[in-house]
């Protein structure tokens, strides 16, 4: 045993209640999978958005020409088809969340990916505008439906843990998007129509592949459905393949089904507080379609920068993020610590907004410089606002209507997506450097206001229950 200098025996201090976690610095594989929350299905679920953003990937990259070039559209009719198409994705959100709260969140989600599987085959065979609309409706109304599925599968089989987990999540998004990309762009090289056809049906496998991974997901507890107490040395049954530990770390926290908490409507069409936070969500996530629309556009019409810069912000972008994502999901460890990283999310939009602004400089060199440094900060934002926004959209949401407060919440991305990029062009980019300093500063605005709105409902909102006593036998929860 180590003494002391005066010859006292030391003792290696020991936390209680379990080690605390670590937030590693540097990311690798082995640390971003060691110990996910959830189990077999929590892994199981990373398979399933891997595979499933290798097809999107090798698909996004393509959709327009294809319509084009195989579909037999003109460029005006892509665009309006798309548009259609987005705002059927619209509805896409909140109808899932409510079908979450009333039917098992596997099968809905199975559903789901079986319909974008089939519109997808469909596709291969449809030409003209109207063969193709209901497929495309189909499509992005599965898209967004499918992403409030998974998150709020995360959320369930996660727990406390959802932050940590959400960062893998989205780290193995990114790596899914970058094989996919990746190999699009290898095919389109060799440039022909049954290039696209075969990218289209990777696609309409990849959904199939998905549908035989959630097909063998157990079903996460959840505070919607029936919940049973038992005392101890009764017999306790748990859901069908849900982690003990995630299951009784959630259920802890739920009150009985149809009971809100204090100051939280049941529905989140009657909360103002949950609307008035969501909207101001909408507005932060317009940093998409600066990355991906405004950026680009700004890049070949505006600067000095070289051309091939448009293409090369998306490998900035996506290599950063899987690098450091894991890391900086500590700033949606809990709903505190997520209000108060809006802060830091404001100055980075600030500092989005002035990069992009000076690179209209006549020097090609500090024009790249000023392009990079924008590049950069709208991966920040984007990396640090989905922690934030994760943790915030499930904490809060009351126990008994996740499903429906999180389609809710699934609108403000939806909704930046379909008015973004005619943002950014009619408004943005022709308002020159003082339309990205105005942008900046909007979203700024935004996140110091969400952070008000989200820091004053969190002191309404009445206290969870304390945690039981060391001389208190616990009470084991579980769900019929």
């Amino acid at each position: 045993m180590k003494r002391t200098h005066d010859g006292r025996p030391t003792e290696r201090r020991q936390d209680i209640g379990g080690p605390r976690p670590r937030w590693s610095s540097r990311f690798s594989p082995r640390t971003a999978l060691a110990g996910i929350p959830g189990g077999a299905d929590g892994r199981r679920m990373l398979w399933i958005n891997l595979v499933d953003k290798i097809g999107s990937g090798l698909w996004v990259s393509v959709t327009a020409l294809y319509f084009v070039l195989v579909g037999g559209l003109s460029t005006g009719a892509t665009g309006l088809l798309l548009g259609i198409g987005g705002v059927f994705g619209i509805a896409g959100a909140p109808i899932a969340g409510i079908l979450a709260d009333r039917l098992p969140l596997t099968r809905v989600l199975l559903a789901v990916q079986i319909a974008r599987g089939v519109s997808s085959f469909l596709m291969l065979f449809a030409h003209g505008f109207w063969p193709l609309l209901p497929l495309v409706a189909i499509g992005s109304f599965g898209e967004r439906s499918a992403a409030v599925l998974t998150k709020l599968f995360a959320a369930r089989v996660a727990g406390p843990n959802r932050a940590h987990y959400q960062a893998v999540q989205r780290t193995i998004v990114n790596v899914g998007y970058t094989i996919g990309g990746l190999a699009a762009s290898a095919a389109l090289a060799f440039g022909s129509t049954a290039v696209y056809r075969v990218l289209l049906l990777g696609d309409g496998l990849s959904f199939v592949l998905v549908a035989i991974l959630v097909a063998r997901c157990a079903e996460p507890a959840s505070a919607g459905r029936t919940v049973a107490t038992h005392q101890p040395g009764a017999p306790t049954a748990v859901a069908p393949g849900a982690a003990p530990a995630a299951h009784a770390a959630h259920t802890a926290l739920a009150g009985p089904p149809g009971h809100a908490a204090a100051g939280v409507a049941n529905s989140p069409w009657r909360d103002r507080g949950y609307l008035g936070y969501a909207a101001l969500d909408s507005v932060m996530f317009l940093y998409g379609c600066a990355l991906s629309v405004g950026l680009p556009l700004w890049i070949i019409t505006r600067t000095t920068a070289p051309h091939g810069l448009a293409a090369a912000v998306f490998v900035v972008n996506t290599v950063i993020v899987v690098f450091c994502q894991v890391r900086l999901s500590r700033h949606g460890r809990t709903p505190r610590i997520a209000a108060d990283a809006l802060r830091r999310v404001a100055l980075w939009f600030l500092l989005c907004g002035v990069t992009a602004a000076l690179a209209v400089v006549d020097a090609p060199w500090a024009a790249t410089l000023a392009v990079v440094g924008c590049a950069v900060a709208l991966t920040v934002v984007e990396m640090i606002q989905s922690a934030i926004s994760w943790e915030l959209s499930v904490s809060l949401a009351p126990d008994h209507a996740q499903g429906s407060y999180v389609g809710v919440h699934g609108l403000a991305q939806s909704t930046a997506r379909c008015v973004g990029p005619l943002l950014m062009t009619w408004a943005v980019l022709a308002g020159g450097p003082l339309g990205w300093i105005v942008f900046g500063a909007v979203l700024a605005a935004a996140a110091l206001l969400q952070r008000h709105l989200v820091l004053r409902r969190l002191a309404e909102r009445a206290p969870r229950l304390p945690e039981p006593s060391l001389s208190v036998a616990a009470v084991t929860v579980s769900e019929y």
